[in-house]
C-alpha cells in the first residue's frame, strides 16, 4: 500500500507519517507512506494508491478530485482529531480500510 499526505507546509505532517509507518511496522504492514506539500500533488499522485489531505487544505478537496479525479484513486480528507492528535494507527487503518484492505 501506498499511502500519499498531502498538506500546506509539511511539518505537523511529517510526524504523522512517522506514526503511521510505526504502526504499520508493529503489525508487519510493508507500506509506503509519504507526506508532501500540495504543490508536488501532480508529480507523485500517479504512484500512489490513496491521496489524504491534510485539514488545513481540506478546502482543496473538489479542485483536487477534479483535477486527478480521473485516475480513480481515493482522495480524502484526514480527521481533525486524528491530524491533531498524531493519531497515526487510526489514519493508516482509515487508509486501508478506504482502499478495501
Amino acid at each position: 500500500m501506498r499511502i500519499l499526505l498531502i498538506c500546506a507546509g509539511g511539518l505537523s505532517t511529517s510526524l504523522l507519517v512517522t506514526k503511521m509507518r510505526t504502526y504499520a511496522n508493529s503489525i508487519e504492514d510493508d507500506a509506503f507512506i509519504e507526506a508532501h506539500p500540495a504543490g508536488n500533488l501532480s508529480e507523485l499522485i500517479e504512484n500512489f494508491d490513496i491521496v489524504m489531505l491534510g485539514p488545513q487544505i481540506s478546502h482543496k478537496l473538489e479542485s483536487i478530485k477534479k483535477q486527478f479525479g480521473h485516475l480513480q484513486k481515493p482522495i480524502l480528507v484526514i480527521e481533525s482529531a486524528d491530524y491533531g492528535l498524531c493519531r497515526g494507527k487510526e489514519v493508516y487503518l482509515k487508509a486501508k480500510m478506504t482502499l478495501g484492505q
